[in-house]
């Protein structure tokens, strides 16, 4: 195995150790840059759509984080041979999310390759004292999410041409909604941990943060909201493959209760796009949560809780 060890420096606040999806480093007493990319292949077909989402996937690391996006470069893949308006519309798509944000495009970079893909290199910033990352969980903390899940099972839906009309808006709406909103409310009450909920599904995103917390945590199956459809269709077996792939990698670090639907599981297990804030605050802290989320108008769910100093595996109940 590749000895990497990457070089430290003390005003590294957040490196690749806490296995957040952002670096942060200290400029000053008063501002610290977070620094962020991601980029993939298409999983709808409307190519402004596919545009926004991939932004949106890329400016949510920043809010997961506890700053504020600031500047943005398009990384792209794109077909020399293909219809440079389908490109246009990628990053016209791409720079309304940027645009929406607060955020500046400043360039990028785009090379051929035979299938398109698209992204962002984003910049942000945040207060020194005020960094967000997984690591931060403690026994008592209750466990909101900002969104619903399922988009991983819509897009396979998606692209078996299987998806109803209602499921695609919905998808549509979740997975082009940026977490600028959730984050605003988040600044006005005490958060001990935050990431979002991407490739590895909501169960991989809460091991992440419960390992780097050093806690167990149990998650409650039921009151994880699901998109429209993501139930319907995973009971169809229409999942992605992204979520066997997490389970392989995930088996060992949960247990999920012995009469748990399958299907639901699979949800849990699936990849996200774009995905909501997994957010851990103290209890005391429900109400004001409450009050922020419903002034801003911002959907947050209950869906677990921190029960103990030390990590063990996961516990899924059926509740």
């Amino acid at each position: 195995m590749l000895d990497f060890k990457p070089p430290t420096h003390p005003d590294l606040l957040v490196g690749i150790d806490t296995r957040d999806d952002a670096g942060v480093f200290k400029l000053n007493s008063e501002q610290a840059i977070i620094q962020t990319l991601d980029f993939f292949t298409p999983m709808v077909d409307d190519p402004y759509l596919f545009g926004q989402i991939a932004a949106v996937n890329a400016l949510n690391d920043v809010y997961a984080m506890g700053g504020t996006p600031l500047l943005a470069m398009n990384i792209v893949c794109f077909p020399a041979c293909e219809d440079l308006r389908i490109l246009q519309s990628i990053l016209a798509g791409g720079l309304s999310k940027i645009v929406e944000a607060g955020a500046l495009l400043v360039g990028g970079h785009t090379i051929d390759d035979n299938e398109p893909k698209y992204g962002l290199a984003v910049t942000g910033l945040v207060h020194p004292d005020r960094v967000l990352d997984n690591a931060g969980a403690r026994p008592g903390d209750l466990l909101y999410l900002s969104k619903p899940i399922g988009n991983g099972i819509l897009a396979t839906a998606i692209k078996a041409e299987m998806i109803s009309d209602a499921s695609y808006q919905e998808a549509r709406k979740w997975m082009s909604t940026l977490n600028k909103l959730a984050a605003q409310g988040l600044s006005k009450v005490e958060v001990h941990a935050l990431t979002d909920v991407t490739g590895f599904g909501l169960v991989g995103h809460l091991y992440e943060m419960a390992a780097a917390s050093q806690v167990t945590v149990e998650l409650y199956a039921k009151r994880v909201p699901l998109i429209e459809g993501a139930l319907e269709y995973a009971q169809m077996g229409l999942i992605p493959g992204g979520a066997y792939k997490n389970h392989s990698y995930l088996q060992d670090k949960f247990q999920a209760a012995a009469d748990l639907d399958q299907a639901i599981l699979d949800i849990l297990l699936s990849p996200e796009t774009a995905g909501g804030l997994l957010i851990s605050v103290p209890a005391h802290q429900a109400e004001p949560l409450a009050q922020a989320m419903e002034e801003l108008q911002c959907s947050y769910f209950l869906v677990g809780k921190v029960l103990s100093q030390g990590f063990q595996a996961i516990q899924i109940r059926n509740y």
